[in-house]
This record gives structure tokens, sequence and C-alpha cells, in this order.
């Protein structure tokens, strides 16, 4: 069910129903989801505190059947890349601020079979990981500043996912350009016509009535792009 440029949505748990988790996931994967986002804070890194690698083991136990998409927002970052790498991940992507040695983090994830990534705040240039951008399955742009949910998308990042577009092309790699915050229905169609890929989306989809009917608007948005 993805659009003809390869669009990937993976709606972010930290807005699901906890009481509820692995119905909000059955549903949202059977609405459309390519991938399933874990938002993991650590009351350290960020200001907020949400969940650990047992959630991401439960519902990897559960069967869910796309990937865990995981980025550590959590310093240091090493000890939490092996245990989800443990508990289930697909990707791991992590700030590189958290990382003593970005190189042997990325090669954690990667020994434990993840696909692995970086994830730059919206203030912290692109330069800062150009070196390893050959190394990355994905980076991943923040639109807003990481630890909480529902905040507004920051509009320049759209220059930033134009720029990261730009330099994937043009080293011709297959590194997905994911972008993670406050996208929605009215601006997710210039993110992808920015260059972004892989869309992380909370409140806009679990925040939703009919998980089915908001992933087909999201992808008719997308269908010509």
């Amino acid at each position: 069910m993805q659009a003809s440029r390869d669009f990937y949505i993976a709606p972010s748990i930290l807005s699901a129903d906890f009481v509820r988790l692995g119905e909000e996931v059955d549903a949202v994967v059977a609405a459309g989801a390519d991938m399933i986002h874990f938002d993991v804070m650590d009351n350290h890194y960020v200001p907020n505190l949400s969940f650990g690698p047992m959630v991401c083991e439960a519902l990897k136990r559960h069967g869910v059947p796309v990937p865990l998409d995981v980025h550590l927002m959590v310093e240091p970052v090493d000890d939490l890349i092996t245990r989800f790498a443990a508990a289930g991940a697909d990707y791991i992507t992590f700030h590189p601020e958290a990382s003593r040695h970005v190189d042997r983090s990325l090669a954690l994830a990667k020994a434990a079979g993840c696909k692995a990534g970086l994830v730059l705040n919206p203030a912290t240039p692109l330069s800062l990981i150009e070196p390893v951008l050959p190394e990355l399955d994905m980076l991943l742009l923040m639109s807003v500043n990481p630890g909480f949910g529902g905040q507004a998308f920051i509009p320049y990042v759209l220059d930033k996912v134009r720029q990261a577009r730009r330099l994937i092309d043009e080293r011709g790699l297959q590194t997905r350009l994911e972008v993670d915050g406050g996208i929605k229905l009215d601006n997710i169609r210039a993110v992808a016509e920015a260059g972004g890929d892989t869309f992380v989306m909370g409140s806009a989809i679990f925040g939703m009535p009919d998980y089915k009917k908001t992933l087909k608007d999201i992808r008719d948005v997308l269908a010509d792009v």
C-alpha cells in the first residue's frame, strides 16, 4: 500500500492508547501502516520519560508484521542499542550527540542485525553526519525539538529535508529519509515534495477515529508526488 515513490507511514505509539496497545498497533497495521515507530525517552537527553525495551519485546512477541522503528532519545546510547536490538527492533536511530563514538554505536546496531541510522535535531546541521552518511540505513530529521508529542512542525526544517535529499541522491545512496514532528495531513505533501520518504505521525493518526480512512487520506495526498 505504498505510493509510487515508496513512501512509508510510521505511526508513533507515543500517541497510542497504552491500555490497548496491542489492539492499537494491530489496527494501524491493518489500516496500512508500513512501520511502527517508538519514541524512547530517558528524562535525561530529553525532558520526558516514555518506555523501554520490554514494550518493544512485547509487541514483537505479539506478532507485529511490519518493521519496528526505534528512535532512541537517550544518553548514553550504546546499552539501549543492544537491549532494543535484542528486544526485536528492526531499525534503530540515535542522536550523534549521545554517542562518544558514532561509528561504534552504528556498528553495534548493525552487528545485532538491525538497520542503523542517525537523528538530527532541528538546529543540528547536516554537516555533522556527512562523513558517515554512506553508513546510514536511515537519516531521521526532527521537525520539532524532541521530548514531547503534539508539537507544531518547524517550517525551516523543509530546507534541511531538501538538502538531505540532495546529499543522498548525489551519492547514490539508499538511505531512507525520515521526518518526525508535527506532520499532519495538511503538511505531509510539502515534506514529501522536499524529499522525505518516511513519515512519523502520532496524534495525526492515533488521534483520529477511523485509522483506515486516515491512512487512505494520507496515501491520497501522496499519490502524485
